[in-house]
Protein backbone atom coordinates (compact mmCIF):
# COMPACT_ATOMS: atom_id res chain seq x y z
CA UNK A 1 0.00 0.00 0.00
CA UNK A 2 1.38 3.43 -0.98
CA UNK A 3 1.78 5.84 1.94
CA UNK A 4 1.33 9.60 1.89
CA UNK A 5 2.81 10.06 5.36
CA UNK A 6 5.16 7.88 7.38
CA UNK A 7 6.62 8.72 10.78
CA UNK A 8 8.96 6.63 12.90
CA UNK A 9 9.66 7.46 16.56
CA UNK A 10 8.79 11.07 15.71
CA UNK A 11 9.13 13.68 18.44
CA UNK A 12 8.89 17.45 18.88
CA UNK A 13 10.06 19.21 22.03
CA UNK A 14 9.60 22.83 23.11
CA UNK A 15 12.18 23.45 25.82
CA UNK A 16 11.57 20.70 28.37
CA UNK A 17 8.04 19.92 27.18
CA UNK A 18 7.37 17.22 24.61
CA UNK A 19 4.42 18.07 22.35
CA UNK A 20 4.90 14.79 20.46
CA UNK A 21 7.07 11.84 21.39
CA UNK A 22 7.78 8.39 19.95
CA UNK A 23 5.01 8.71 17.37
CA UNK A 24 4.96 6.01 14.70
CA UNK A 25 2.27 6.18 12.03
CA UNK A 26 1.71 5.12 8.42
CA UNK A 27 -1.06 6.92 6.54
CA UNK A 28 -2.16 5.30 3.27
CA UNK A 29 -2.80 7.15 0.02
CA UNK A 30 -6.20 7.46 -1.57
CA UNK A 31 -8.22 7.97 1.60
CA UNK A 32 -9.88 10.72 3.57
CA UNK A 33 -8.23 10.00 6.91
CA UNK A 34 -9.76 11.12 10.19
CA UNK A 35 -7.17 11.85 12.88
CA UNK A 36 -8.77 11.97 16.32
CA UNK A 37 -7.57 11.99 19.90
CA UNK A 38 -7.79 13.92 23.17
CA UNK A 39 -6.28 17.35 23.73
CA UNK A 40 -2.52 17.05 24.08
CA UNK A 41 -2.29 13.85 22.07
CA UNK A 42 -0.03 15.54 19.51
CA UNK A 43 -2.40 15.81 16.55
CA UNK A 44 -1.66 19.43 15.61
CA UNK A 45 2.08 18.98 16.12
CA UNK A 46 2.07 15.91 13.88
CA UNK A 47 0.19 17.75 11.14
CA UNK A 48 2.50 20.79 11.33
CA UNK A 49 5.52 18.50 11.08
CA UNK A 50 3.91 16.89 8.03
CA UNK A 51 3.27 20.31 6.50
CA UNK A 52 6.88 21.38 6.92
CA UNK A 53 5.96 24.12 9.40
CA UNK A 54 8.00 22.48 12.17
CA UNK A 55 11.24 20.54 12.28
CA UNK A 56 11.30 17.31 14.32
CA UNK A 57 13.41 17.02 17.46
CA UNK A 58 13.74 13.26 17.14
CA UNK A 59 12.73 10.55 14.71
CA UNK A 60 11.90 10.64 11.02
CA UNK A 61 8.98 11.74 8.88
CA UNK A 62 8.38 11.53 5.15
CA UNK A 63 5.46 12.95 3.19
CA UNK A 64 4.82 11.75 -0.35
CA UNK A 65 8.22 10.10 -0.21
CA UNK A 66 10.18 13.23 0.69
CA UNK A 67 11.12 15.38 3.66
CA UNK A 68 8.34 17.88 4.45
CA UNK A 69 9.06 21.38 3.22
CA UNK A 70 12.52 20.44 1.93
CA UNK A 71 12.09 22.00 -1.52
CA UNK A 72 9.60 24.30 -3.29
CA UNK A 73 8.46 21.32 -5.33
CA UNK A 74 7.78 19.32 -2.17
CA UNK A 75 5.86 22.22 -0.61
CA UNK A 76 3.74 22.50 -3.75
CA UNK A 77 2.53 18.91 -3.37
CA UNK A 78 0.95 19.51 0.05
CA UNK A 79 -1.95 21.78 0.96
CA UNK A 80 -2.59 22.87 4.56
CA UNK A 81 -5.77 24.32 6.08
CA UNK A 82 -5.28 25.32 9.71
CA UNK A 83 -7.87 25.56 12.46
CA UNK A 84 -7.90 29.35 12.49
CA UNK A 85 -8.15 29.52 8.66
CA UNK A 86 -5.25 31.98 8.43
CA UNK A 87 -6.27 34.65 5.94
CA UNK A 88 -5.31 38.29 5.58
CA UNK A 89 -8.20 40.30 6.96
CA UNK A 90 -7.40 43.39 4.85
CA UNK A 91 -7.18 41.48 1.55
CA UNK A 92 -10.20 40.82 -0.63
CA UNK A 93 -11.22 37.42 -1.92
CA UNK A 94 -9.78 38.31 -5.34
CA UNK A 95 -6.50 39.44 -3.80
CA UNK A 96 -6.22 36.14 -1.93
CA UNK A 97 -6.62 34.28 -5.20
CA UNK A 98 -3.99 36.42 -6.93
CA UNK A 99 -1.62 35.86 -4.00
CA UNK A 100 -2.24 32.12 -4.24
CA UNK A 101 -1.35 32.22 -7.92
CA UNK A 102 1.94 33.99 -7.20
CA UNK A 103 2.97 31.63 -4.41
CA UNK A 104 1.99 28.26 -5.89
CA UNK A 105 3.55 26.90 -9.08
CA UNK A 106 0.75 24.37 -9.61
CA UNK A 107 -2.00 26.96 -9.08
CA UNK A 108 -5.29 26.25 -10.87
CA UNK A 109 -6.79 29.70 -11.46
CA UNK A 110 -9.86 28.32 -13.24
CA UNK A 111 -10.67 26.05 -10.29
CA UNK A 112 -10.24 28.93 -7.83
CA UNK A 113 -12.55 31.25 -9.82
CA UNK A 114 -15.16 28.57 -10.43
CA UNK A 115 -15.25 27.43 -6.83
CA UNK A 116 -15.42 30.99 -5.49
CA UNK A 117 -18.36 31.66 -7.80
CA UNK A 118 -20.17 28.49 -6.76
CA UNK A 119 -19.77 29.46 -3.12
CA UNK A 120 -21.05 32.98 -3.72
CA UNK A 121 -17.84 34.61 -2.47
CA UNK A 122 -17.85 38.23 -3.63
CA UNK A 123 -14.37 38.94 -5.08
CA UNK A 124 -14.44 42.48 -3.67
CA UNK A 125 -15.22 41.48 -0.07
CA UNK A 126 -12.36 41.63 2.41
CA UNK A 127 -11.62 38.43 4.32
CA UNK A 128 -12.09 40.20 7.64
CA UNK A 129 -15.72 40.89 6.72
CA UNK A 130 -16.58 37.32 5.74
CA UNK A 131 -18.52 34.97 8.00
CA UNK A 132 -16.73 32.07 9.69
CA UNK A 133 -18.15 29.65 7.15
CA UNK A 134 -17.11 31.84 4.23
CA UNK A 135 -13.58 32.19 5.58
CA UNK A 136 -13.33 28.41 5.97
CA UNK A 137 -14.56 27.91 2.41
CA UNK A 138 -12.08 30.47 1.09
CA UNK A 139 -9.25 28.70 2.94
CA UNK A 140 -10.37 25.38 1.45
CA UNK A 141 -10.52 26.96 -2.01
CA UNK A 142 -6.94 28.20 -1.64
CA UNK A 143 -5.86 24.74 -0.51
CA UNK A 144 -7.57 22.98 -3.42
CA UNK A 145 -6.44 25.45 -6.10
CA UNK A 146 -2.87 24.70 -5.08
CA UNK A 147 -3.55 21.30 -6.69
CA UNK A 148 -1.93 19.29 -3.91
CA UNK A 149 -1.54 15.55 -3.82
CA UNK A 150 -2.15 15.63 -0.07
CA UNK A 151 -4.46 18.05 1.73
CA UNK A 152 -3.87 18.41 5.48
CA UNK A 153 -6.65 19.96 7.56
CA UNK A 154 -6.30 20.73 11.26
CA UNK A 155 -9.70 21.20 12.93
CA UNK A 156 -10.99 23.23 9.97
CA UNK A 157 -14.59 23.41 11.21
CA UNK A 158 -14.05 23.69 14.96
CA UNK A 159 -15.38 27.25 15.19
CA UNK A 160 -18.25 26.92 12.71
CA UNK A 161 -21.94 26.59 13.48
CA UNK A 162 -23.68 23.31 12.49
CA UNK A 163 -25.00 24.60 9.15
CA UNK A 164 -21.62 26.03 8.13
CA UNK A 165 -19.92 22.78 9.16
CA UNK A 166 -22.33 20.73 7.10
CA UNK A 167 -21.78 22.91 4.03
CA UNK A 168 -18.01 22.83 4.45
CA UNK A 169 -17.91 19.05 4.77
CA UNK A 170 -20.26 18.61 1.82
CA UNK A 171 -17.98 20.74 -0.35
CA UNK A 172 -14.93 18.86 0.91
CA UNK A 173 -16.51 15.52 -0.02
CA UNK A 174 -17.27 16.79 -3.52
CA UNK A 175 -13.76 18.14 -3.98
CA UNK A 176 -11.95 15.02 -2.82
CA UNK A 177 -14.03 12.84 -5.12
CA UNK A 178 -13.52 15.14 -8.10
CA UNK A 179 -9.79 15.71 -7.68
CA UNK A 180 -8.89 12.29 -6.24
CA UNK A 181 -6.53 13.66 -3.62
CA UNK A 182 -5.55 12.21 -0.25
CA UNK A 183 -6.78 14.06 2.83
CA UNK A 184 -5.80 13.97 6.49
CA UNK A 185 -8.39 15.70 8.65
CA UNK A 186 -8.18 16.15 12.41
CA UNK A 187 -11.30 16.87 14.43
CA UNK A 188 -12.77 16.54 17.90
CA UNK A 189 -16.20 16.10 16.31
CA UNK A 190 -16.48 12.41 15.49
CA UNK A 191 -19.90 12.98 13.91
CA UNK A 192 -18.15 15.13 11.30
CA UNK A 193 -15.55 12.44 10.63
CA UNK A 194 -18.34 9.91 10.04
CA UNK A 195 -19.64 12.08 7.19
CA UNK A 196 -16.41 12.35 5.22
CA UNK A 197 -13.73 9.89 6.39
CA UNK A 198 -13.19 6.33 5.22
CA UNK A 199 -10.03 5.74 7.28
CA UNK A 200 -9.50 6.40 10.99
CA UNK A 201 -6.48 6.93 13.22
CA UNK A 202 -6.86 7.34 16.99
CA UNK A 203 -3.85 9.06 18.56
CA UNK A 204 -3.45 8.99 22.36
CA UNK A 205 -0.32 10.22 24.13
CA UNK A 206 1.52 10.40 20.78
CA UNK A 207 0.81 6.74 20.07
CA UNK A 208 -1.51 5.23 17.49
CA UNK A 209 -4.05 3.16 19.39
CA UNK A 210 -5.90 1.97 16.30
CA UNK A 211 -5.81 2.63 12.56
CA UNK A 212 -7.74 1.22 9.65
CA UNK A 213 -10.59 1.58 7.20
CA UNK A 214 -13.73 2.72 9.00
CA UNK A 215 -15.99 -0.05 7.65
CA UNK A 216 -13.47 -2.71 8.67
CA UNK A 217 -13.03 -1.26 12.17
CA UNK A 218 -16.78 -1.11 12.78
CA UNK A 219 -17.19 -4.69 11.54
CA UNK A 220 -14.53 -6.08 13.89
CA UNK A 221 -15.42 -4.25 17.12
CA UNK A 222 -18.34 -5.25 19.34
CA UNK A 223 -19.92 -4.23 22.61
CA UNK A 224 -20.68 -7.09 25.00
CA UNK A 225 -23.14 -6.48 27.83
CA UNK A 226 -23.65 -8.96 30.66
CA UNK A 227 -23.96 -9.36 34.39
CA UNK A 228 -21.11 -8.78 36.82
CA UNK A 229 -21.13 -12.54 37.45
CA UNK A 230 -20.69 -13.15 33.70
CA UNK A 231 -17.67 -10.84 33.69
CA UNK A 232 -15.99 -12.97 36.36
CA UNK A 233 -16.12 -15.84 33.87
CA UNK A 234 -15.18 -13.82 30.79
CA UNK A 235 -14.20 -16.56 28.31
CA UNK A 236 -13.17 -14.81 25.14
CA UNK A 237 -9.80 -14.72 23.47
CA UNK A 238 -10.54 -11.50 21.62
CA UNK A 239 -8.59 -8.34 22.25
CA UNK A 240 -10.23 -6.30 25.02
CA UNK A 241 -10.35 -2.57 24.29
CA UNK A 242 -12.34 -1.17 27.21
CA UNK A 243 -14.17 -2.36 30.31
CA UNK A 244 -16.82 -0.58 32.39
CA UNK A 245 -19.11 -1.63 35.22
CA UNK A 246 -22.30 -0.46 36.90
CA UNK A 247 -23.95 -1.96 39.98
CA UNK A 248 -25.84 -4.37 37.76
CA UNK A 249 -23.81 -5.13 34.66
CA UNK A 250 -20.49 -5.14 32.85
CA UNK A 251 -19.78 -3.73 29.39
CA UNK A 252 -16.76 -4.88 27.42
CA UNK A 253 -15.63 -3.60 24.03
CA UNK A 254 -13.62 -6.18 22.12
CA UNK A 255 -11.94 -6.45 18.76
CA UNK A 256 -12.48 -9.76 17.04
CA UNK A 257 -12.66 -11.20 13.57
CA UNK A 258 -14.95 -14.08 14.52
CA UNK A 259 -18.60 -14.27 15.60
CA UNK A 260 -19.36 -14.22 19.32
CA UNK A 261 -21.93 -16.71 20.62
CA UNK A 262 -22.45 -16.84 24.36
CA UNK A 263 -25.87 -16.65 26.08
CA UNK A 264 -24.32 -14.78 29.02
CA UNK A 265 -23.56 -11.78 26.83
CA UNK A 266 -25.62 -9.49 24.60
CA UNK A 267 -23.63 -8.45 21.54
CA UNK A 268 -24.23 -5.11 19.81
CA UNK A 269 -22.47 -3.00 17.20
CA UNK A 270 -20.59 0.18 17.93
CA UNK A 271 -20.93 3.61 16.40
CA UNK A 272 -17.74 5.31 15.28
CA UNK A 273 -17.97 7.57 18.34
CA UNK A 274 -18.29 4.54 20.64
CA UNK A 275 -15.18 3.03 19.07
CA UNK A 276 -13.15 6.23 19.40
CA UNK A 277 -14.15 6.73 23.03
CA UNK A 278 -13.25 3.14 23.87
CA UNK A 279 -9.71 3.64 22.60
CA UNK A 280 -9.37 7.05 24.25
CA UNK A 281 -10.53 5.87 27.69
CA UNK A 282 -7.40 5.60 29.81
CA UNK A 283 -9.37 4.60 32.92
CA UNK A 284 -9.81 1.05 31.64
CA UNK A 285 -6.13 0.21 31.24
CA UNK A 286 -5.77 -1.33 34.71
CA UNK A 287 -9.01 -3.25 34.31
CA UNK A 288 -7.84 -4.65 30.97
CA UNK A 289 -4.59 -5.73 32.59
CA UNK A 290 -6.49 -7.38 35.44
CA UNK A 291 -8.67 -9.23 32.96
CA UNK A 292 -5.61 -10.49 31.08
CA UNK A 293 -4.20 -11.85 34.37
CA UNK A 294 -7.47 -13.63 35.13
CA UNK A 295 -7.44 -15.26 31.72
Amino acid sequence: MTSVLQAQALGKRYGKRWALRECTVDIPAGHVVGLVGPNGAGKTTLLKLAGGQLEPTTGDITVLGGRPGSTPAQLARVGFVAQDTPLYAALTVAEHLRLGARLNPRWDAALARERSGQLGLDPSHRAGKLSGGERAQLALTLGLAKRPELLIMDEPVASLDPLARREFLHRLTEATAEHKLSVVLSSHLVSDLEKVCDYLIVLVDSRVRVAGEVDRLLATHHRLTGSLHAFDRFPFDQRVISVSHTDQQSTVVVRTGSPIHDPAWTVSRLSLEDLVLAYMDKSTENRRAHLEVQR
